[in-house]
């Protein structure tokens, strides 16, 4: 879900979402490029602490406040509202995710390693899923190149060894591997698909209530927990 269709989501009128959305993706990311704050659009971010500090700066920019002043407040109100969705959690914070790993003073180096390439679904996660799975885990495609290895429990809330158990794995395509992680499709006790109904136009990203996934009974606890806490049921 982009920021547009999030901001329709929580009910605003469509001239709110359209001022929201330009000054976040257009006026304000112009400023910042300009002054030097990012090499891209406020849109290209998915860490929130990352855009807080650019927001910031933004804020203390003259164009900004007389902007604002003129606009009573909107540019400012775009900025809380952007921040908002990125607290949802709709893109993986991978970014986040390694410094903590990095930072922690319990785990060593080999350790650090190890859960760092798992977080970004390599090392000896992705050999493992590969070996459990062969295949896309949900449509079979095979071309292993393309798949990524994707935890169903999130990586973030995960102890060491969930990180690292293929039972807490998913070898995707891409596309369905972006919808899981931010919890716009889970699977019941049975395999079958479940599609959140904020997920708009599923068909154009191959996804139908046709689609299965073989779970074993070491899954099940992993996949209940993606079901209560991640799946984004309404």
């Amino acid at each position: 879900m982009n920021f547009e269709a999030w901001l329709r989501h929580q009910g605003l009128s469509a001239s709110s979402v359209k001022k929201y959305e330009s000054a976040v993706r257009g006026a304000m990311s112009q400023w910042a490029i300009d002054h030097g704050f990012i090499e891209g659009p406020l849109t290209s971010l998915v860490n929130r602490a990352s855009f807080e500090t650019i927001a910031a700066k933004i804020r203390a920019l003259p164009i900004f406040q007389q902007r604002n002043q003129r606009g009573n407040n909107m540019y400012n109100a775009a900025l809380i509202k952007f921040g908002e969705y990125l607290s949802k959690g709709y893109h993986g914070d991978i970014e986040s995710d390694i410094d903590a790993i990095m930072d922690s003073a319990e785990t060593s180096p080999t350790e650090k390693c190890n859960l760092v390439k798992s977080r970004i679904g390599q090392g000896i996660f992705r050999q493992k899923l590969m070996a459990y799975w062969g295949a896309c885990s949900v449509t079979g495609f095979k071309d292993t190149q393309l798949l990524v290895a994707s935890h169903i429990k999130p990586w973030s809330v995960s102890n060491n060894a969930e990180r690292l158990d293929p039972f807490n794995g998913l070898l995707l395509i891409p596309n369905l591997d972006k919808t899981f992680d931010a919890g716009f499709i889970t699977f019941n006790p049975a395999g079958v698909i479940l599609i959140s109904p904020l997920l708009t136009t599923p068909e154009k990203l191959g996804i139908s209530q046709q689609l299965s996934v073989s779970l074993a009974q070491p899954h099940q606890v992993y996949m209940d927990f993606h079901r209560t806490t991640v799946f984004r049921a309404a």
